[in-house]
């Protein structure tokens, strides 16, 4: 897939137009919508108050009635749950937490029945300290004895310190001695969570076994957990101050991470990986590499790799979070869009991502308002759109006291400072409904607090809402629209009509085109989009409405003037068809008999176990 960028300036307006080649059929991977969900919080079946996999088995209809096709779990493997099972301890081994292996395979197979792909998360770059290679690396008992990154102490004065003055994510020192072995391992997370060497080529040959036992049980594809802290420099040298004001010494970001992470041999494993993914595709359909890494735009794209050595097929694009938020104007946001498109290779394909289990949610980092605006980007920009779950409904963060703390991120920052790392606000239950504890359990206490809103905000008011238009319609809607060949294979154009009016138009062949404009605003604004794009008729028709655009789908509006409230957004088109989704009353019929089968299919399923894919 080959892009080509042109940024212009013309009449004033500040646009650009994106147009590729169109030799290749798109992938699945590129045509379907990605949904994360966080299993911990996601439906809890056995009423302990934690979410599991058979909670998410139940709540497949509802997963198919958005229209996604691909479902992302976070971590779900055996762990002692220090940091949620970003800390495995066993890579072949269901969590009982959520359940055990029969319980995965029933709900891989039943995604499948309901037109569903599956992924996992896959976290390489470290294990539990209770993993048993850990456990005989530190008694040196081969092959695990340089399973891990182990370094000699530093004694000044005859004081004992660390190798080097390197700090973890979670903030302190990045080395912990171990009295056994006498010496410091590196642990870039929790204290409880030792790096492997992947320098090491048995332990890279382990973990590239362990994506292929999961291939071989037929998921879909593996997003790579921080990928870009898999090698450090093997000189173990100090890194240099940030100089950043008000930092503390043990704040991660007190130092510049030059040695510990984004090192160029972790992008080579990501590419020595991709031969094991295509071994796969080329047997049935794609498997899919996604990789995380929170570094600069240069070092995330140099993940996808070159066209000699492939790697990722979609290294996250976080800019939408970490570059833009609610006081960024058109500018910043097409800058921002045009950024990615301009810095991923000729055979790249672009995603965007708006919410996840690590950052606060679009409703609370943009406003409320803005989220049906947002997805109207996600969704309509080429690329994948990887959604986090709850986010269709507009959930919001939540407020956790101290004392309610979990994530051990927020827990070695202090209660001075936990709220400026956590990220147990946006982990907090999926409201299904304005039950007790939102229809999430039974349980009258859930891991994490639910959001006190639960009793306006949730999946069952939204489908509810006769009189008006909701974020979950909205959500859906977009989801639909995405699948017209026209945002699949269409030109992009973005217009920045004033400081704080951004608008798209996509086009393909004869087809109808489509126009986006978002006002990202506190005032009311009128924006002349056919001034930009005289190519245009006078007058559109609106396809979806934001929840607070004061229009209904089918209003005529003229595209020289067209008219929006504070945060609010529209999508347009020149077709003089009427464009249809299946309607609100049939989506939650359709629920309804589902979930009156779900039982008798948990039943059924128990007794009946998938062969993998690749047999």
């Amino acid at each position: 897939m080959h892009f080509r960028a042109i940024l212009c300036l013309i009449l004033g307006f500040n646009f650009s137009h994106l147009s590729w080649a169109r030799s290749r059929k798109l992938d699945w991977w590129q045509q379907e919508v990605i949904y994360q969900i966080y299993p911990r919080s996601f439906k809890d079946s056995n009423a302990d108050g934690v979410g599991d996999l058979k909670g998410i088995y139940t709540k497949l209809p509802y997963l198919k009635s958005l229209g996604i096709g691909v479902i992302w779990l976070s971590p779900i493997l055996k762990s002692p749950m220090v940091d949620f099972g970003y800390d495995v301890s066993n890579f072949r081994e269901i969590d009982p937490t959520f359940g055990a292996m029969d319980d995965f395979d029933n709900l891989v197979r039943r995604a499948r029945k309901l037109g569903l792909r599956v992924m996992m998360d896959y976290v390489p770059n470290h294990t539990s300290d209770q993993h048993e290679w850990f456990q005989k690396s530190i008694k040196r008992i081969a092959p695990y004895t340089d399973y891990y990154v182990w370094k000699d102490a530093k004694y000044v004065n005859g004081v004992r310190h660390p190798p080097n003055n390197w700090l973890s994510d979670f903030g302190k020192s990045a080395w912990e001695w171990n009295d056994e072995r006498k010496q410091y391992y590196l642990h870039q997370f929790s204290i409880q969570q030792p790096d492997l060497d992947f320098r090491n080529p048995v332990v890279f040959e382990e973990m590239k076994n362990n994506i292929i036992f999961w291939l071989d049980k037929g998921i879909d594809g593996l997003r790579i957990d921080s990928a870009n802290f898999l090698i450090e420099d093997d000189r173990f040298l100090d890194e240099p101050k940030s100089n950043i004001p008000n930092v503390l010494p043990e704040q991660q970001n007190y130092l510049v991470h030059i040695y510990s992470r984004d090192q160029r041999q972790s992008v080579s494993v990501i590419q020595n990986w991709r031969p094991v993914f295509d071994r796969y595709s080329k047997r049935g359909s794609t498997r899919l590499m996604i990789t995380e890494a929170y570094t600069n735009l240069k070092n995330i794209t140099a993940y996808y790799g070159t066209n000699s050595s492939l790697g990722a097929h979609l290294p996250f694009n976080f800019l939408m979070i970490t570059d833009v938020g609610k006081e960024s104007n058109a500018h910043d946001l097409k800058n921002t869009i045009e950024s990615w498109y301009e810095n991923m290779p000729e055979f790249g394909w672009a995603n965007w991502v708006i919410g996840n289990h690590d950052n606060p949610r679009p409703a609370t980092r943009y406003g409320h308002f803005l989220v049906d605006g947002l997805h109207m980007l996600q969704m309509l920009l080429p690329g994948t759109p990887i959604v986090y779950n709850g986010d269709e409904v507009g959930m919001e963060d939540t407020y956790i006291r101290w004392d309610q703390t979990k994530d051990p991120r927020a827990l070695n920052a202090g209660p001075l400072r936990y709220l400026e790392t956590t990220r147990d606000a946006c982990r907090t239950p999926f409201q299904w409904d304005d039950t007790e504890n939102a229809g999430f359990t039974k349980s009258l206490h859930t891991w994490l607090p639910v959001n006190p809103g639960y009793w306006k905000v949730n999946v069952k008011m939204e489908l509810k809402k006769q009189d008006r238009i909701t974020h979950l319609e909205i959500f859906r809607d977009l989801v639909q629209l995405r699948k017209n060949i026209v945002f699949q294979r269409g030109d992009l154009y973005l217009y920045v009509l004033s400081d704080w009016v951004l608008a798209l138009t996509r086009s393909f062949s004869d087809h109808a085109t489509y126009a986006v404009v978002i006002n990202l605003g506190s005032e009311i604004t009128i924006s002349n989009l056919f001034k930009v794009r005289p190519t245009l008729p006078r007058k559109m028709s609106v396809v979806i409405p934001s929840v607070n655009s004061n229009f209904v789908k089918g209003d005529i509006i003229q595209t020289d003037a067209i008219t929006l409230r504070p945060k609010a957004s529209v999508v347009l088109t020149t077709s003089e068809e009427e464009w249809e989704i299946k309607s609100e009353a049939k989506v939650e019929e359709s629920i309804e008999a589902e979930d009156e089968d779900e039982e008798e299919e948990v039943k059924n399923d128990q007794n009946s176990i998938p062969k993998s894919a690749s047999e």
